[in-house]
């Protein structure tokens, strides 16, 4: 098995998605709130949040790489889900983020993202990261934007209008130039 690794920030912690964030885990898959963006948009029931619950576990053993739960540091709450996933189908690494419903506009989303950048770029060695975002998710545009993601293209992803954010490394253009 692999070793996932713990990630912190000022104020939260990224820790591996276990069996005891499944209770938290399946509540926020069955609010429409959380999933109207993700995948088909409709909410899951306990049966399909454990399979997307195993998916993300398995996700690490197969690619190296995944998704974290957050919790606060504070009071170790679950508030959601961040990190990279690459599965099948998937045009490229995708940095994606859920959060529970009251815990979002808080600025959560954005500093998850900003260390799972951190970890891309100078654990995974990474070139680039993408996000997709469904096209009238403007909350999640904005935090592709503070994250530094470039609105690159549109695409339909199975049978969606997306949005598609490409992050590179902060050195990308001195090692362009150290080989050209």
């Amino acid at each position: 098995m692999i070793d996932i690794p713990t990630l912190e920030t000022e104020r939260l912690r990224l820790t591996a998605l276990t069996e005891r964030h499944f209770n938290d885990y399946a509540a926020m898959l069955a609010d429409p709130e959380s999933t109207r963006w993700i995948g088909d948009g409709l909410p899951l029931d306990r049966t399909n949040a454990w399979r997307s619950l195993a998916m993300l576990i398995g996700h690490w053993q197969l690619r190296g790489y995944g998704m974290w739960a957050l919790e606060l540091k504070d009071t170790g709450e679950f508030i959601g889900r961040a990190g990279l996933l690459h599965p099948e189908g998937w045009p490229d690494v995708e940095m994606g983020w859920m959060l529970k419903p009251d815990h979002r506009h808080h600025g959560y989303a954005t500093e998850a993202g900003a260390i799972i950048l951190d970890y891309a770029w100078n654990q995974l060695q990474l070139q680039r990261v993408i996000s997709l975002v469904r096209v009238g998710n403007e909350a999640s545009d904005r935090v592709a934007e503070r994250l530094g993601g470039e609105h690159i293209e549109d695409i339909d992803f199975f049978g969606s209008d997306n949005h598609v954010f490409a992050y590179y490394p902060p050195h990308r253009e001195l090692r362009r130039h150290a080989f050209a």
